[in-house]
């Protein structure tokens, strides 16, 4: 008897490389976002651990393990925290960008899109619990 049921992403080669390999851009972009204003680092790096988590458990170990790296990936499993250091921090970087926006001349149409989403993105950060 075979067993008819869909396989996995993880379990099919291709695409277990192609999260392998995505994982291991949102570390890159995690570390870059540690060291540059305006970037999300930890956004990257709970990525990285899903599509790890998915493609290669010796690679999500290691990215839960690491000192630096880890921790905030760690806090947003156990219990969806964000440290408060974070919040903070995206907050006024979306305030920052919103203003560039406006500086730049975008239409108002586009400034409302934005700032609605802004605020929204801001409401749910703000309201994690902080790890």
């Amino acid at each position: 008897m075979t067993d008819t049921r869909e396989k996995p992403l993880s379990a099919v080669a291709p695409g277990r490389w192609l999260l392998f390999g995505l994982g291991w851009v949102c570390v890159g972009l995690g570390i870059i976002g540690i060291f540059t204003p305006m970037m999300p680092g930890t956004v990257f790096l709970i990525i990285a651990g899903w599509l790890f988590s998915r493609s290669s458990p010796r690679f999500e170990a290691w990215l839960l393990g690491h000192p630096r790296l880890g921790p905030a990936v760690v806090a947003w499993r156990n219990n969806g925290a964000i440290p408060r250091s974070a919040q903070y921090f995206s907050a006024v970087s979306m305030v920052f960008s919103f203003g560039i926006l406006i500086m730049m001349g975008m239409s108002l149409p586009l400034l409302i899109l934005t700032g609605l989403f802004f605020i929204a993105v801001a409401a749910f950060i703000l309201t994690r619990p902080t790890g």
